[in-house]
């Protein structure tokens, strides 16, 4: 089982919004001793969503998807997890009340006198249809629900709005309320340097040699170019069980050492 990310939009895709959703959800789940395992960006194509979500669905993994849940054309995730689950859609009795109290309160804010069978607000309704089974899933922001499943063997799928004023609070609940049993279960650590002025290709042996002996340890390589104003380096490290890694860093020193490597903590 792994932590999954989705997210939804084209205008993520065009750039005309800039996505906040990763480095988010990343924090909130390190935060409580987790990992995010993989994630993936998606346009309003409804085809390409209901193909994802029926394979990732069949993966066992806890999935966030973020965007797409509203009621309007360019709106399609909650029609795509319907059929990926070859479920229909049905307006969900708790979404029902909860979209109604926030059209009363609107309307309340407004001074206005509320007709629920206007078309507007019958258009409202439709964000509480939700795949049949579904559950809801709180919005402290404005109330309008968002929504769960469940996925292969253990796995769940949740649905949060596109907006991370609505969707960061709905994903820390859904963690807090449904995997606190998770949290801080793996204990980790990460140790790095900063290598100076030598190649990935002279490091690489050196990587592959620690795998070998500290595994299940992992080893990490990011370069950095040199410019104007800072040398060339690469981030070399190792991370995994605090134990094991404690010494795959010992010995990874010991070896840059023997190199004649310039290297700093990072």
């Amino acid at each position: 089982m792994a932590f999954g990310l989705i997210i939804i939009g084209d205008e993520i895709l065009s750039g005309r919004r800039l996505d906040q959703h990763f480095a988010k959800v990343v924090k909130l789940l390190g935060e409580r001793g987790l990992q995010l395992g993989w994630a993936e960006y998606l346009g309003d194509d409804p085809a390409r969503i209901t193909a994802t979500l029926r394979r990732t669905l069949a993966s066992g993994d806890i999935v966030f998807s973020c965007g797409g849940i509203g009621a309007t054309p360019d709106d399609h995730t909650r029609q795509c997890a319907a059929a990926a689950l070859n479920v229909p859609l049905v307006l969900h009795p708790q979404a029902r009340e909860l979209i109604q109290e926030r059209m009363t309160d609107m309307a309340r804010a407004a001074g206005a006198v509320l007709d629920l069978q206007a078309p507007d607000n019958l258009q409202r309704l439709k964000m509480g249809e939700f795949p049949q089974g579904a559950q809801i899933i709180p919005n402290p922001f404005n109330k309008i629900p968002g929504f769960s499943v469940q996925g292969a063997g253990s796995g769940a799928y949740y649905f949060v709005p596109g907006f991370p004023v609505m969707a960061w609070p709905m994903i820390e609940w859904v963690l807090d309320t449904h995997y606190s049993s998770l949290f801080h279960q793996l204990p980790w650590q990460e140790s790095s340097v900063l290598v100076f002025e030598m190649m990935e290709s002279t490091l690489t042996p050196l990587m592959e040699t620690i795998e070998v002996q500290f595994s299940p340890v992992k080893v990490f390589s990011l370069p950095s170019v040199a410019n104007g104003q800072n040398r060339g380096f690469i981030e070399l490290g190792v991370k995994g069980e605090p134990e094991q890694t404690a010494a795959a860093f010992s010995f990874m020193l010991a070896e840059l050492d023997r190199l004649g490597a310039e290297y700093r903590r990072s």
